[in-house]
């Protein structure tokens, strides 16, 4: 196949990736606009059904109407399997019904593959795909059933149907909740429930892991034989996680409408829930919209930061944002290429690693300031709803349904943006042409700093 034709079956695959969402997201939109599916007996309206929607196909959990109170069971039903299908990603539905019939993929699915896992290449997909379901139904069956017995004393037989919805909602990294407003709602009411927090931290942490790389653990199950992205993927992963809890520890152990009146104990697990909600997730134990301001500041990096490719995540991904540190070691001792154990960096993949981060920054700031201007709320709080629906994570100060239709409007594209753009992004490098240029330029000398 040469090579003009590979790129146009990659830019169809990313259009196809990038349809199949949009329609996922109309078809939920026209549902939850049915009357069945809201409490009030009416249509909440367009834009309700067309926020909640993107919200739930794209996995980030910013909401206008209370989950459990505006929608019916049938509207909880719409919103779970678009939660479902987002975490998966649609096509990999597709995939499944294939895999059902025994269909042999052909090069434009597992291209599409490709796209929504965010791998390298096009080897074994089919096994991946058929991997990446298997895991996430065991996730979400054990938690399920640790919730279950969790939320029983409190809830009943309605446990069963909070602990499903959760332990789905948690491991594609969703943050849509059915515990009401109560408290300060999500997961404020189990801020003491150790088991709760910490069974939901788990589906977080391993939904937002990567397919991929829980690939290669149960295959290889030894440290030493992990590739370079799996080794890169874990070690940012448990940094973020320890530097996130320590750092929340410490910034808001004396703040009144956080953890003062918390146990050391008690403390140190809402820390690290904080920490780990902030990698795309959306629930929250703590009252988001009485955190300092250095602790919004630190949230906002961690959300842009995301989980990791080929995840139910968001945001810039973990390997990206390591290979960019990695790019800054390697600037700060004057090298020209970027190394690590042994192993050298592409400069493809360099420039890629920086051209996304560029790109989502600027993104992120126009985006921002727009809402700041238009709403008149403050920067911070309007930076940090912007990182929330960009980031696909889904926590917010509280102002998402006082803003204006114009607010909403950016973050449904910021939302869809996130979930799709990212992908499509990464895929479009997949049909780059990485031979060199046949065309050679004389060098420019361009001060720096």
């Amino acid at each position: 196949m040469s090579k003009r034709a590979k790129r146009r079956r990659v830019l169809k695959a990313t259009q196809v990736v990038t349809i199949s969402f949009a329609l996922v997201i109309l078809c939920g939109t026209l549902l939850l606009m049915l009357p069945i599916s809201s409490v009030s007996g009416e249509s909440c309206g367009w834009l309700t059904a067309l926020f909640t929607s993107t919200s739930a196909t794209c996995v980030t959990g910013l909401i206008l109407v209370d989950t459990l109170s505006a929608w019916t069971l049938f509207g909880q039903i719409v919103i779970l399997v678009l939660i479902q299908i987002g975490g998966l990603g649609f096509m990999s539905i597709i995939f499944l019904m294939a895999l059902l019939v025994r269909r042999k993929l052909s090069l434009s699915q597992r291209l599409m593959a490709v796209s929504n896992f965010n791998l390298n290449d096009m080897s074994d997909v089919a096994k991946l795909v058929r991997s990446a379901l298997a895991t996430t139904f065991v996730f979400e069956g054990i938690g399920a059933l640790i919730l279950t017995v969790s939320f029983w004393p409190r809830y009943g037989v309605n446990a069963i149907w909070k602990a499903v919805f959760t332990a789905i909602s948690a491991f594609c990294n969703a943050g849509f909740d059915i515990f009401g407003t109560e408290k300060i709602g999500s997961l404020s009411t189990y801020d003491d429930n150790p088991v709760v927090l910490i069974t939901v931290i788990v589906l977080i942490a391993c939904g937002g892991l990567g397919f991929f790389v829980w690939d290669e653990i149960k295959k290889k199950r030894r440290w030493k034989r992990f590739s370079l992205y799996s080794k890169l993927v874990i070690g940012m992963t448990l940094s973020l996680l320890a530097l996130g809890t320590v750092f929340f520890l410490l910034s808001e152990y004396d703040n009144a409408g956080t953890m003062a009146s918390m146990p050391f104990g008690q403390s140190l697990v809402n820390a690290l829930f904080q920490s780990t909600t902030l990698r795309t997730a959306g629930f929250y134990s703590i009252n988001q919209g009485a955190l300092t301001d250095v602790s919004l500041v630190a949230c906002i990096i961690l959300m842009l930061v995301g989980g990791s490719s080929g995840s139910c995540a968001g945001g810039l991904k973990t390997g990206t944002v390591g290979v960019l540190l990695l790019t800054l070691r390697s600037g700060m001792r004057g090298r020209e290429t970027v190394t690590v154990r042994g192993r050298t960096i592409p400069q493809q993949k360099v420039l890629s690693a920086v051209t996304l981060v560029l790109a989502v920054s600027f993104i992120f700031l126009a985006a921002s300031i727009a809402i700041a201007v238009l709403d008149e709320v403050p920067y911070l709080a309007a930076a940090y709803e912007t990182a929330s629906a960009m980031a696909t994570v889904g926590v917010t100060t509280g102002i998402t349904p006082t803003l204006g239709m114009a607010s909403h409007l950016i973050l449904i594209a910021l939302m869809y943006f996130g979930r799709v753009g990212f992908v499509s992004f990464s895929l479009a490098f997949l049909a780059q042409n990485p031979a060199k240029s046949k065309i050679s330029y004389p060098e420019a000398d361009v001060m720096i700093g």
